[in-house]
């Protein structure tokens, strides 16, 4: 396990498709991605939702690569004329597109005579990429310079970001960080805010939260929580809840 000093990168998400920005298809990589870094002690810093416009795919890819985070990217790597992740990868890039041999052996083992002449382009990368296995119908993503391409489909998506993560960057695992929350009910997020204002100032290595919510009765509760590691957290979680008792507020410990 790397110690908890080590300089990490960032960690980026991609979402491409119409089909999310017009709402016909709801997101599930952004939780699928935390399952899996999450228990390596890694968060996401960012996601990003993009339709399949070509120029603003490529504008965005030029700044993802030049930021040297890395990104894993879901949706439009297909061989349909709407599926232009690939070529805008290589557009960033200033390379061409060559069909990968590798990924040419698994579409013909795939599909055979059937991989002629449409199946086949799903195997056209940006020059120097290599392929990511995909155990459902091997039909592979691709990797180049810490950018990890993979289908919109959630259920082929992360056993190829599980691989991408044990193959190229097993060294990134931390002690995961656990969340420790307090329900307040019938409370009102003012009420507690010079409060918190003290206790990120006392505990500046841990992550404060605050979520409140109103149900259809019009019953409010906050969610008050801190995000760090165990023992941290562990210790932030019990002066929450003397606060709370001190306060006399009604809560439960989550």
């Amino acid at each position: 396990m790397a110690s908890h000093n080590a300089t990490l990168k960032k960690i980026g998400l991609l979402i491409i498709g119409d089909e999310v920005l017009s709402g016909k298809r709801q997101d599930k990589h952004l939780v699928q991605a935390n399952s899996l870094l999450r228990p390596r002690g890694l968060a996401i810093s960012w996601v990003r939702i993009l339709g399949d416009e070509p120029r603003f795919l490529t504008e965005t890819l030029k700044e993802t690569f030049a930021s040297g985070d890395i990104v894993f990217s879901f949706g439009g790597i297909g061989a349909t004329p709407d599926d232009r992740t690939r070529q805008s990868a290589a557009k960033a890039l200033g390379v061409p597109i060559e069909r990968h041999p590798d990924a040419v052996r698994e579409i013909e083992a795939q599909f055979g005579e059937d991989a002629y002449p449409q199946r086949i382009h799903m195997g056209e990368y940006p020059q120097g990429a290599s392929i990511i296995p995909n155990a459902y119908n091997r039909v592979p993503g691709f990797s180049i310079q810490d950018h990890h391409f993979m289908p919109g489909f959630p259920m082929m998506a992360k056993p190829m970001m599980e691989w991408v993560l044990n193959t190229y960057y097993a060294e990134m695992t931390f002690e995961p960080k656990v969340e420790k929350t307090i329900r307040l009910m019938d409370g009102q997020e003012s009420e507690w805010i010079t409060f918190m204002e003290d206790f990120e100032a006392r505990f500046p290595d841990l992550r404060l939260f605050s979520l409140p919510s109103i149900s259809s009765s019009g019953e409010r509760t906050i969610e008050l929580g801190v995000e760090g590691f165990e023992a941290q957290a562990e210790a932030g979680l019990r002066v929450l809840i003397a606060e709370a008792e001190k306060r006399r507020a009604t809560f439960e410990v989550l």
